[in-house]
C-alpha cells in the first residue's frame, strides 16, 4: 500500500524554497513529491501533517554507543529509542568501545547487535590504529569489507606523524574516509577549559585555541601529501575555521563538522563548575562560537552533529577537572539547532543541509533528500512547540545533558525509517 504524507511544508535541502505539498512512499522509497493539495485515494494510507514541516531524517555523525563494554551508559535499544524521538534516522557510530572496533570480528558483533536491537539505520566506523593506540594500522581493507564506512581513533590524536601518514595513504588506496580529531595532544592533555578570562577566574587547567590550529595544520599537511579523504570531527575556533577554509580553496578532499554544543554554548555557560557542560574539546569563547555559526552558514563547516557521548552519574558527579567529558544529544540535537533558526542565524534549509544532506553525501548514503528514488527516511516536526527539557525523561540511559530545565522549541511528531513509523507523538 502507498503511504501519503500530505498537508505538509516540505523541506528538501537541495531546493531553494520550502513548499506545501505531499509525498508518496512505496516499500522503502519515495516514489513521488508534488506541490499542492492531495486528492485522497482508497488504496493509500495517509498521514495528515496538519501544516507542519516534513524533512529528511537526521544523519548523526559520531554517536557513541556503549556496546560492547559500556552497556550501562548506552545500549543499542536505548540509543535507538532516543534517536527516533529526536528525528534521527541514521547514526554513524564511533569505534571507541571496549574493546575498540579494530578487527572484523568485533565489527560483525557490533553490526549484528545493532540490527537486532533497533530499527534506526546504523553505519559503524572502525579504528584507524589497533586499540586506538596510534602505533599500528588497523585492518583497514578487511574492516571496510565487513561494513566500516569510515576510520577514526576518535578523540585520541595519532601523535606519530609517520604512522598517521601511512594510515592516510593506506586509506586513500582503499578509497575510505578518515575522521580526525584536530587537537594538539600535548597542549590539550589535562585541560578542562579553553584559555581565557573564564578559565583564569575559575582556576581551571586550560588549552589555548591554537592547539586546534596545530592539530589541524598537521593533519591537513598529511592529507595534502597522501591525497586522502578526510573529515575533521569538530572545528570549534575562529582560527580553525580560517585554516580549514584555506585548505578547501586548495582543492583538498576534506570536510568538517561541529557539535551542537559548540554551536549553541560558550565557555561562560559552565558557570559554577557544572560538569554537564564539560565536553571535548572544551567550550569556546563567544567570538569562536559566532565564527563557527558563520562557517556553517557559508558552507566551510558542512555537518552538524550531536557528538552524543553518554556518561553515567558516577563519572560526572566529580570535581570539574576530574569529571568525564561529553554530553548526550540524540533527543536535543534538533530542538537546540532550531534555536539558530528562531534567532535568524540559519534557515531551515541550511540546517537540514548540515543535518541530513551533507552527511549523506559525505558518507555515500541513499538518503538526505526528499526526492523520487531516495530512501523514505522522513520526519514530521513542529518547530515552534515549546517545552521545558527534563533530563530524567530522556530515553538515553545516561542523562548528562547541559540543557536540563531549559526552555526549548521543536517537537518531533513522526519519524519514519524506510517508510515505516519508528516513532509517533500521537
Amino acid at each position: 500500500m502507498t503511504l501519503i504524507l500530505h498537508n505538509a511544508k516540505i523541506i528538501n535541502p537541495t531546493s531553494e524554497d520550502i513548499f506545501c505539498g505531499w509525498i508518496a512512499v512505496e516499500s522503502d522509497q519515495i516514489i513521488e513529491v508534488q506541490s499542492g493539495p492531495y486528492n485522497s485515494k482508497s488504496d493509500t494510507e495517509a498521514i495528515d501533517c496538519k501544516g507542519q514541516y516534513v524533512a529528511p531524517g537526521i544523519i548523526d555523525v559520531g554517536v557513541k554507543i556503549g556496546e560492547p563494554g559500556e552497556r550501562h551508559k548506552e545500549s543499542f535499544r536505548t540509543a535507538g529509542l532516543a534517536a527516533a524521538r529526536g528525528g534521527i534516522t541514521t547514526m554513524i557510530t564511533r569505534p571507541d568501545t571496549t574493546p575498540s572496533i579494530d578487527n572484523p570480528e568485533t565489527l560483525e558483533f557490533f553490526v549484528r547487535r545493532a540490527q537486532s536491537a533497533t530499527n534506526i539505520r546504523i553505519y559503524p566506523m572502525a579504528t584507524l590504529t589497533k586499540r586506538r593506540e596510534g602505533n599500528e594500522i588497523a585492518e583497514i581493507a578487511l574492516l571496510k569489507h565487513a561494513g566500516a564506512v569510515a576510520f577514526s581513533d576518535c578523540d585520541l590524536f595519532v601523535k606519530n606523524s609517520k604512522i598517521m601518514a601511512n594510515c592516510l595513504k593506506y586509506c586513500s588506496q582503499n578509497n575510505v574516509l578518515v575522521m580526525g580529531h584536530p587537537q594538539d595532544p600535548w597542549l590539550s592533555e589535562g585541560a578542562s577549559a579553553t584559555s581565557g578570562q573564564f578559565a583564569t577566574l575559575k582556576g581551571l587547567a586550560s588549552v589555548p585555541t591554537y592547539a586546534e590550529k596545530i592539530g589541524l595544520e598537521r593533519d591537513l599537511a598529511l592529507v595534502e601529501g597522501t591525497k586522502a579523504i578526510y573529515h575533521a570531527d569538530q572545528i570549534t575556533t575562529a582560527i580553525g575555521v580560517r585554516i580549514f577554509k584555506d585548505a578547501l580553496q586548495r582543492g583538498l578532499d576534506i570536510s568538517a563538522g561541529v557539535s551542537i554544543h559548540h554551536l549553541s554554548l560558550n565557555d561562560f555557560d559552565v558557570g559554577d563548575y557544572r560538569t554537564f557542560f564539560k565536553v571535548k574539546p572544551p567550550l569556546r569563547s563567544e567570538d569562536d562560537r559566532q565564527a563557527v555559526i558563520e562557517a556553517l552558514r557559508d558552507g566551510t563547516i558542512s555537518i552538524l552533529c550531536s557528538m552524543h557521548t553518554p556518561q553515567d552519574e558516577e563519572t560526572k558527579r566529580l570535581p570539574f577537572e576530574a569529571a568525564a567529558s561529553g554530553a548526550v544529544g540524540l533527543e536535543t540535537l534538533l530542538p537546540v539547532a532550531l534555536r539558530l533558526f528562531h534567532s535568524g542565524d540559519l534557515s531551515l534549509l541550511q540546517l537540514f543541509r548540515a543535518l541530513s544532506l551533507n552527511p549523506s553525501r559525505r558518507f555515500g548514503l541513499e538518503t538526505g533528500q526528499i526526492a523520487k528514488g531516495y530512501l523514505a527516511d522522513l520526519i514530521v516536526f513542529d518547530p515552534n512547540f515549546p517545552f521545558i527539557l527534563d533530563r530524567h525523561k530522556l530515553n538515553s540511559k545516561s542523562k548528562n545533558t547541559p540543557f536540563d530545565r531549559q526552555t526549548l522549541q521543536g517537537k518531533i511528531l513522526h519519524t519514519l525509517v524506510g517508510g515505516i513509523s519508528v516513532f509517533s507523538h500521537e
